[in-house]
């Protein structure tokens, strides 16, 4: 299942890979692909992940899922 997820504060490129670091060690995330002018990152789920994990490993990165 692809998923395109809102993420604010990021505004380099070393913001996009802190985020798709973030989300590409998530058991059961493949295929990131973030985009620091749409600000959104898209993946596919293998199988579904909690939104709130998902949220935890954004703000530990240092960005917000608003």
């Amino acid at each position: 299942m692809k998923t395109t997820i809102e993420i604010r504060g990021m505004s380099c490129g070393h913001c996009v890979a802190a985020v798709t670091g973030a989300l590409s060690g998530l058991p059961g995330v493949k295929n990131v692909q973030v985009s620091m002018e749409r600000g959104e990152a898209s993946f596919d789920e293998e199988a579904p992940v909690s939104r709130e994990l998902i949220r935890k490993v954004i703000t530990e990165a240092g960005y917000e899922m608003p």
